[in-house]
């Protein structure tokens, strides 16, 4: 009996403990004017737009800021809105989405200025310097041109007789001197958009984008909202000289994202990742002994190399190229930009390396002829080859082997 009892009273004390935790748990909600929330509607009246806020605590807006200009309304119950707190009266929680047009607007620009809320504005026409906004009923500002968008204002006329979203950056007079911006709206939502792609981001993402602007360094592409760097070494495989012939502004392009630093909010792209590697069918492409066309595309102390095709250089070494004579500089046999035909005398795929010979030389000959430094240099490992940055750098050096000098 006593056991009974005890079972029928635990559901109630376990629902008495529930509804006191629910109500622990449903803690006032303190905002500052000018915060934005994200809210659910909850009810829709003839005249307001009531917001859950969380727990018990509820807000309200004009309905009329949800009309559009059919004076449709759109929004439903349910759906989630974003707005501003604006003020509380007698425990009522005011909110708005924007300050729009109309004589119950112009109460709210003082708060709006001074707390950062949009308020929603119609162009009416160019005046010196810049717009004439009116954004209350009588009540009209100034947009200077420089605050009109993000870039530079191309056409004002196409500017005229829309209705945009504003900053107040001065209040003043009553309201007689109003001061907008709507380049400080556009920033934000653009801050927005990126912080959440730094999110959202990772390492070997492929996304598409749009080049913005071109420098003799790379790129900067848009990948919706923030740019990326596309460096010139991560265009393609070959070698660029003027980055205007492999991209134009406004070229959709698809791209991989290379590297993210989060600290210094910076984005490194690649179209190269994108690429097949030529040197992965460079073996079968370009076998022992075979002869084929090439250009100069550089002249060093130690040799010349050869551009193959897009990616794919080869060196034709200085002691290759003097048929018996002395050869202090590879420019005095070769011109930069020349096309000449050579043989392929080693490949080795792994370390990305080409040995060229001149196509009408004796090979046989020239191998008696080569100094030791470069026979040497032929037997390498791969390790020890490295790439052909890594020959620049170590031919480059006084006294460095195969760097000609004798």
């Amino acid at each position: 009996m006593d056991q009974n009892e005890g079972n029928t009273n635990q559901p109630a004390e376990e629902q008495s403990f529930a509804e006191l935790f629910e109500k622990s748990e449903q803690k006032p909600v303190w905002l500052k004017p000018g915060e934005k929330v994200e809210a659910r509607i909850v009810k829709i009246s003839p005249d307001w737009v009531f917001l859950d806020l969380g727990g018990k605590n509820e807000g309200y807006l004009d309905r009329k800021e949800l009309l559009n200009e059919e004076g449709e309304l759109t929004v439903r119950e349910g759906d989630t809105i974003r707005a501003y707190f604006l003020s509380s009266r007698q425990d009522e929680k005011l909110f708005t989405t924007k300050i729009g047009p109309g004589d119950a607007g112009r109460i709210y620009l003082e708060d709006a200025w001074r707390n950062g809320i949009p308020v929603e504005g119609l162009v009416e026409k160019e005046v010196k310097g810049g717009f004439e906004i009116r954004i209350s009923g009588t009540i009209r500002g100034f947009c200077p041109f420089s605050q009109m968008g993000l870039g530079r204002i191309g056409t004002p006329a196409d500017y005229t007789g829309k209705r945009l979203q504003f900053i107040i950056t001065e209040y003043g007079e009553r309201g007689r001197n109003v001061i907008l911006s709507n380049r400080v709206i556009l920033e934000r939502e653009r801050q927005e958009k990126r912080a959440e792609m730094m999110r959202s981001l990772q390492e070997g993402q492929i996304v598409r984008g749009k080049v913005v602007s071109l420098q003799k360094f790379g790129a900067f592409v848009d990948i919706g909202g923030m740019q990326g760097l596309l460096p010139m070494s991560e265009i393609g495989w070959g070698r660029i000289e003027n980055i205007n012939d492999a991209l134009k502004i406004d070229e959709e392009v698809e791209v991989a994202v290379l590297k993210i630093d989060r600290e210094k909010d910076r984005i490194s792209l690649s179209l190269k990742k994108l690429l097949a590697d030529p040197w992965e069918k460079v073996e079968s492409a370009y076998p022992e002994g075979s002869v084929h066309s090439g250009r100069v595309v550089r002249l060093t102390k130690f040799g010349a190399f050869i551009a193959l095709e897009p990616g794919i250089d080869g060196l034709l070494h200085i002691s290759r190229m003097g048929a018996g004579k002395r050869v202090s500089h590879a420019g005095e046999v070769l011109k930069d930009g020349q096309d000449i035909e050579v043989k392929i005398e080693k490949v080795d795929r792994a370390a990305k390396r080409i040995s060229l010979l001149l196509a009408e030389h004796d090979a046989v000959n020239e191998e008696k002829e080569a100094p030791e430094d470069y026979r040497q240099f032929m037997k390498k490992t791969q390790n020890a080859f490295g790439s052909l940055g890594d020959q620049l750098k170590d031919f480059g050096k006084p006294g460095a082997k195969g760097n000609g000098g004798r």
